[in-house]
């Protein structure tokens, strides 16, 4: 991503190259670009605080149970978070305990609905994390795996998982997007959004070379790493593979999740300023009309498997259950959706029945699935 100049009337302005466009380039590319001639990353820059300044407890905690090994001073400096002289750099910085990059945080909601239309009020969860990346990466995922359901399917002799997101595509893209990210945007952090039908993260800064990632074989994109040092450290405690096989492996993992098809593809995009990533929750159909279409044209290719979820739900009912019950059995939260689009289908077609039908509305309240529906009633 060379910058170019044009010069008119006394003036010059800077331009890079994003996809097939040419746009002004900001100032924090022209000082990345700066480092670069200079063979710099803004990671590997110096800092104003000494080794003695902050702590690592949770990155030397680490090394120790993942790798077997005690970190000493020469490791800091040839991890390149450290100089000779015990000067950090802002890489050492971002894996200190006490992190104070204000821009170094993550911040994860898991809104009720498809978008953030109602505003903060319909956040299932929210949480911000900050210090240092080891935490931020851990607790990011685990703030995912917290917000996420794991369904199953009873085969003749064993069960099949179908979790909402291969975990291992999770984690690949939360390890992505801190490390890739460009610190040098300051006022903007990696965002973690879960909604009904998709997990998007989103991480300040698009592709190094200036590329745009939607236009590009996510098989075949080589290595340029934005932050070596995060990446490299990354690596040797195994929470990535090796170089460049990122995006491949999101989009591997996804595809050996039970009831793959192509609608679920990960999808990829950027900007000259943004990278996002969105995974499709592979259990959504629950959430939609049991006699209409499936809300985002997935109708086709999944209606076996929305069937065998809705009977996995009335096979729930064999026992009496209340909704809340129910709606927590199959992942809504939304108690006027689940009654429009579950629960009055099931009990209009007869597959459902309430245990106090004179009392609708009563607290006490539970549904059963009716005997003429139950594996091997008689009709």
């Amino acid at each position: 991503m060379l910058p170019y100049y044009y010069v008119a009337d006394g003036n010059t302005a800077a331009y890079v190259r994003v996809g097939d466009e040419s746009v002004p380039a900001s100032p924090q590319q022209l000082s990345e670009l700066a480092r670069r001639g200079k063979n710099l990353t803004f990671e590997s820059m110096p800092t104003k605080y000494k080794a003695d300044d902050l702590t690592f407890t949770v990155f030397d905690a680490a090394f120790k149970r993942i790798k077997k090994l005690t970190l000493t001073e020469n490791d800091y400096v040839s991890f390149g978070i450290c100089s000779p002289d015990g000067i950090l750099t802002t890489a050492g910085v971002m894996f200190s305990d006490e992190c104070p990059l204000l821009q170094s945080r993550v911040f994860c909601t898991h809104w009720d609905g498809l978008d953030k239309s109602g505003g903060v009020d319909d956040a299932v969860d929210d949480k911000e994390f900050e210090g240092d990346l080891i935490s931020q990466l851990m607790s990011s995922h685990e703030f995912v795996k917290m917000n996420s359901k794991v369904r199953w399917k009873k085969a003749a002799d064993h069960r099949i998982n179908k979790p909402d997101y291969a975990d291992r595509a999770v984690f690949e893209t939360l390890c992505n997007a801190l490390m890739h990210r460009d610190y040098t945007v300051i006022g903007s952090e990696v965002h973690v959004d879960m909604y009904d039908d998709r997990l998007e993260i989103y991480s300040p800064g698009g592709m190094p070379d200036g590329t745009l990632i939607q236009k590009r074989d996510v098989y075949n994109v080589p290595s340029k790493r934005r932050n070596p040092v995060i990446a490299e450290i990354f690596h040797r405690l195994d929470f990535i593979e090796r170089r460049g096989s990122g995006l491949k492996k999101i989009r591997n993992e996804t595809a050996d999740l039970y009831g793959y098809t192509e609608d679920f593809a990960p999808e990829f995009r950027s900007t000259a300023t943004e990278f996002h990533v969105v995974l499709m929750n592979m259990n959504y159909d629950l959430r939609t009309d049991l006699g209409g279409d499936l809300v985002g044209a997935h109708q086709d290719s999944l209606q076996d498997a929305r069937q065998d979820r809705i009977e996995g739900l009335l096979n729930f009912c064999s026992t009496p259950r209340t909704r809340d019950e129910m709606q927590q059995f199959i992942g809504l939260t939304d108690r006027g959706h689940f009654r429009e689009s579950i629960l009055k289908p099931l009990l209009e077609s007869g597959k459902l029945r309430m245990t106090i039908p004179d009392k609708p509305n009563s607290r006490n309240q539970k549904y059963m699935r009716t005997s003429n529906h139950s594996d091997g009633a008689e009709k």
